[in-house]
Order: structure tokens, then sequence, then C-alpha cells
């Protein structure tokens, strides 16, 4: 039973690790992991789902693309889902991936194309009648952002197909990137407007596309390849390589180093060559891709919920360099966690100046044997985040300094403790002030409360002030308090109290989430929201109360009743209550209504009149079917739309049931007899 206690809070804490590090790539554009690092973490929650398939759940990682749509931007549903690549990063693993290909598509011979995998934002173009019509980034993959007014502003896209009238819809989908060479111009200029400079081109390309000015975008250095194209425009080319013609004979930018592999040995030859040549490219790549050429052989691959079968991406090495470790300090967390982190000779690598690298924990520590002092190689895993990947014991002079975790925490002093069977050292004060900061900007993070006017700084000062001491607080603050801050002023006091004002009424999932209870992140929030009329019935659960919810399981029950029967946790939910922070739930939401669609697998194709995708999916799912992104055997309905392409036609060959958006409302209003 323990075993399987462990086992349900490793999947738990993988899942909420993935989506923190989803959103930090994919939305904040500030990733905090390595792709190596990240890779290995949805590879073990995807073994463990494998392992006990009865812990998987809808919206796990492993079901989904990661990202979320941009706020303040329209959001627009892709018609085809953008799904990404798996990555590789051995020739074994892209050989391992020709077996899965030939596994599937026995006895015929099998063409790739190899191409460089562009280090910048994915986007989605729609023309209608010739004209551009829409643009659209990846976002979740099935919904992204509508940026259609700031690509208009590159040069380089298309408004207008010459010589496309006959044709009366085509979506292409390629990648918007910022060259060096535009990058550094950029740069120069920032630099001589005393602006602050961008760390390197994605993050530049990223930032640009945000903006709302399109006169400002337009002074941005942006370009773009196109590499695919989806949808009813597909059917006029046979392979790959003739979708890269017809997008070039129309006019789109594409990558004149996209070639041809005989086979997968090729492939890999290409793919090593490259490591070498991307030096000499104007722009970033971070691997290579390689594809099926046969769109038919595509179409038959299919795809997983979050990956095409049918192509994958090879990642280069990443880049190392060499340093010294200054110093090595301790981060304390708002769990209480001790992180220690080497604090480095500034070094430039992968684009930008590294001086900081986490070393994680006292036992990572130890298996480098890194001291202060120590000339250490640094990679940047990914070409994102820096980490110590080894120490140069050859270039160790004297007796450099160990590094010992502190008996007690450098926060506040109080003695900290290593659970048995655990890698982290722990603070256990609750009111540490470092563990009072973090809990504090959680709670009004975007996520959870979206208090936006309540940053670090902002938060550093009201806790050094004394002015808070957990978030209960922050809805008894006073206007003269917080305009006597340093640079605060009335009228950011004023608008800082509005915005408090506003998260009062935050539905009650997210001040669950906010509220920072371990191993309950949204999606666990969301459960408990709709499971519990409120928080004083929530309050007063037993853990087999808890335990008895789906996703919830005795670990994450455990850590909530802990949480909960907390007096200092009692007394700030009480500040909450009293302030009128919502704190009422959604159970209805929960129930799911049995219909004719129950237990029955689903799957959408072609355009809707009445619902958006998402829309039908989730009124699938609420009368107890499971939404499919592909048509196998084991499919029981596909719902057919407008223009709905190449699943209509895999349910008709395989004898599936279809039904039209009429037959589905009727199934949806159809409640099942017992």
């Amino acid at each position: 039973m323990g075993a399987k206690k462990s086992m349900r809070a490793r999947v738990a804490e993988l899942r909420e690790l993935i989506r923190l590090h989803d959103r930090k790539y994919y939305v904040d554009h500030l990733p905090e992991i390595a792709d190596g690092e990240y890779d290995a973490l949805m590879a073990e929650l995807a073994g463990l789902e494998r392992e006990h398939p009865e812990l998987v759940t809808s919206d796990s990682p492993t079901r989904r693309v990661a990202g979320a749509p941009t706020e303040g931007f329209r959001t627009v549903e892709h018609a085809v889902p953008m799904l990404s690549l798996d990555n590789t990063y051995s020739p074994e693993e892209l050989l391992a991936f020709d077996a899965r290909v030939k596994k599937r598509i026995p006895d015929e011979p099998v063409e790739y194309v190899v191409e460089p995998k562009l280090d910048g934002i994915s986007i989605s173009l729609r023309y209608v009648d010739g004209r551009l019509d829409v643009a659209v980034t990846r976002g979740d993959g099935t919904r992204g952002d509508d940026v259609t007014t700031n690509i208009r502003t590159i040069r380089s896209i298309p408004t207008r197909l010459p010589g496309r009238r006959g044709v009366s819809e085509v979506e292409v989908r390629g990648e918007i990137f910022m060259p060096r060479s535009g990058f550094e111009r950029l740069n120069r200029r920032r630099e001589s407007d005393e602006l602050p400079l961008f760390v390197n081109p994605r993050n530049a390309a990223a930032g640009s596309l945000k903006l709302r000015d399109p006169g400002e975008v337009a002074r941005r250095p942006l370009e773009a390849f196109f590499y695919q194209i989806v949808g009813g425009g597909a059917s006029r080319v046979a392979t790959h390589l003739e979708a890269i013609e017809l997008m070039r004979a129309m006019g789109f930018p594409v990558s004149p180093d996209i070639t041809p592999a005989p086979h997968i040995e090729a492939a890999v030859e290409r793919c090593l060559e490259w490591d070498d040549r991307r030096r000499g490219l104007d722009y970033d790549i971070d691997g290579m891709v390689v594809k099926v050429n046969s769109l038919e052989q595509q179409e038959r691959l299919g795809s997983t919920a979050k990956s095409p079968r049918w192509g994958i991406a090879y990642k280069f090495p990443a880049e190392a360099v060499r340093t010294v470790v200054r110093d090595i300090v301790v981060q304390v967390g708002r769990t209480g966690r001790l992180t220690p982190v080497a604090i480095l000779e500034p070094v430039f690598v992968s684009g930008s100046t590294v001086s900081r690298a986490t070393l994680h924990n006292q036992d990572e520590i130890e298996r480098l044997d890194v001291r202060v002092g120590d000339t250490v190689a640094i990679e940047k895993g990914g070409e994102v985040i820096p980490k110590v990947t080894e120490v140069v014991k050859s270039k160790r002079r004297g007796r450099p300094r160990r590094f010992r975790m502190p008996l007690r925490c450098p926060a506040c002093g109080e003695p900290v403790v290593r659970p048995e069977g655990e890698v982290d050292t722990r603070c256990e004060n609750v009111s540490c002030p470092e563990q009072v900061r973090g809990r504090i900007r959680h709670f009004a993070s975007r996520g959870a409360m979206d208090v936006r006017g309540l940053g670090s700084a902002l938060v550093r000062q009201i806790v050094s002030a004394g002015l808070v001491e957990d978030y209960g607080d922050l809805y008894g603050l006073e206007p003269s308090d917080l305009a006597a801050l340093p640079r605060m002023g009335e009228k950011s006091a004023e608008n800082l109290l509005v915005e408090l004002e506003e998260s009062k009424r935050r539905p009650l999932a997210r001040v669950l989430h906010g509220l920072g209870i371990r191993h309950v992140g949204a999606r666990v929030a969301q459960v408990l929201a709709e499971s519990f009329p409120g928080m004083r019935e929530l309050a007063s659960a037993s853990e087999d109360d808890l335990s008895a919810i789906e996703e919830i399981g005795p670990v994450i029950a455990a850590s909530i009743r802990s949480f909960l029967g907390s007096p200092r946790n009692v007394e700030a939910l009480r500040k909450l209550e009293r302030a009128g922070v919502n704190m009422r739930g959604e159970p209805g939401r929960r129930r799911k209504t049995r219909t004719a669609l129950a237990g029955l697998t689903v799957v959408l194709s072609g355009t809707l009149a009445h619902r958006t995708r998402h829309e039908a999916a989730a009124a699938i799912a609420e009368a107890g079917g499971r939404v499919s992104s592909s048509v196998s055997s084991k499919t029981d309905l596909v719902v057919v739309g407008r223009n709905p392409g190449s699943k209509h036609s895999k349910a008709l060959e395989l004898g599936v049931k279809t039904v039209d958006e009429a037959g589905l409302e009727k199934l949806l209003g159809t409640r099942e007899r017992h």
C-alpha cells in the first residue's frame, strides 16, 4: 500500500511540475529547466501511466499539447490541432523512431525529409479566397492568439496569394523568427535609446508578437519560414517535398535547407552534419526535424494526442563552456525548500551571459563534488537553462571549500530538517519571511488570484514593513500604509486596492490554487471546487472523503487535511472569508449527465455550426463520453461537420458509425434509462 501511495504522489508531482514548466516555456517565455530535463519528466510520467492505467486522467500532460493563449489577444480555435514533435538526442533514438514507423507500415519503403528546426514562434495562417484571413499562434495546440495585425507587418509573408482565386481556403504553418544580424541591430538601437536589451533572438521574436502596437512590430526584423499545408489545401500534393514547392510557388518563404533522405541512415547523417553547419546560419536552430515524406503514409501513421507519429525532432548536443564557482548560496522557496545555487564567474554561452546555476540539493553537490573555487563545465541544456555538468578536477588548486547545507534557515534562523527518504532540506517555520513572500507571490500570481500590481518587489516591501503576515492580510491593507512605501504613491496604492477588490470574485478553484497547498495545483483545485459546495464543507471533509474523489488519492488528501488542520492556515482562511473573498464552489459541474454517449469514444471531424470544437468536446465529456483525436477500430462514433477531411474517410473505411451535428445534439439530449 505504501508503494502505491508513493507512486500516486509521484504521478501527481510530475503532472504539476510539467504544467508549471509548460507555462514557463510557452506562456511566459521564461523556461526554468532544460529540454532534456523536461523530456525526462514527461517520459517518466508516460511510463508510470502505461504501468498503471488506472491513474490516467483526461487532463494529464501526456494527453495534451503544452502551452496556453496569451492574455490580451482574441482566442481562435485551430481547425486542425497544432501538435508538437517528440524529441530525440542521439542517432540510436532516430533509428528507434524509424523502427516504430516501419512497424505501423510494414513491407513498404519509407523516404524521409530532413529540415532545420528553427528556434522561433510557431504560427498558423489561414487564407480565404487568396487573402490572409487570420494568423494564430500555437497556444495550447487547440486554441491560440489572433496576431493577424502583427503578422501583416512582416514583409516576407504574403497578405494575398497570387493566382489562387480558384482555391477557397488554404492554411499554412511555419515559424516566426528573428535573424541574428537583425537581432544585433535591434539591440544596438535599444542600447542607444537606453532601453533594456533582449537576451536572445527567440525572446525578441516572442516579445515582438505580443506587442499591441503594430507600428513597433513593423520596426522589428521578423522573418518566417513555412513548412506545412494543412486541411484541404494539402489534397493537391502527395509528399512533403511537393507541399514545400507548392508553398514556395504561392509566395511563402521556405527553408532552403530541406533535403530528402532515402532511408533513416541518410537522415541520421544529415542531422549529424548540421551540428557543425548550423553555426554558419544567420538564424538559430536547435535541432533538425525528420519527417516521413509521403503524406499518405503520414495519414496512416496518424498521431497521439500530443505528437505526430510521422515526424520527430533531433536536438543538438548542448554547448559547453568553462567558468569558476565564486560561491554557493541557498535560496528558500515558498514551501520551505532550501535550494543551493552556484554563483559563477559570468560567462557567455548559447546566446546569453550566465552567472548563476542551480545545484538542486546536497546529494547533487556531492555527486558532482563541486566546491567553491572549482572550475566547472556549464551547459545550457536545450540551449536555454544553465546547469553544472562536471567539475574540471585538473584545474583544482589547493583545498577549495566544500559546501554543506546550513543547519538553520538562512532567511529566518530556525532549524532546518531533511525528512528521511527525501533529497530536499526544508525550513518548517511557516513564519519564515522568504516563505511568506513566496506564498503571497503565488497567491497573487496569474493562475491564482491574478493581482497583477502585486509584483515581487512590492511583496518584499510589504512583508519587510510588517504590513502582512499571510495572504489573508492583503485585504486589510490601508491606502496610507501602501502610499508611504518607497516608489509607491497614492495612485499606485489605489490601483492595487482596486485589483485586490476585483480578485475577491475569483472562482473557488483559483482561491484553492492560490493557497499553496502541497500537491494541489490548478487541476486538483478545480476538482475540489467541483466536488464541494464551498470552503467550509471542504475543511470538514475527512481524508477518506477526499481520497474517494477521482484524481485526489490518499497522498493529496493527507496534504489537504494537514493544511486545513493548521491553526495558522485556518486563521488566514478566516481573514479571506471576512474580507469577502469568494468561498463557494461549483459542485454541480462535477456530476456528469449520463446520456447515450456515456462510455463511447467519439472523434470530431470538420467544423460545427453551433459549437466550437472545444465546446463540443466539453459537452461530450460532460455526457460521459471520451473524445479522441484520431479514428481507429476502437472509435465508437465520428461526428461529421463541415469540411470533415480524412477522419470521415477513415470512419467509412473502418465502418465506424457517423452522425452530423444535429445527430450529436440529439445524443447529448438523450438520457440513458436505468
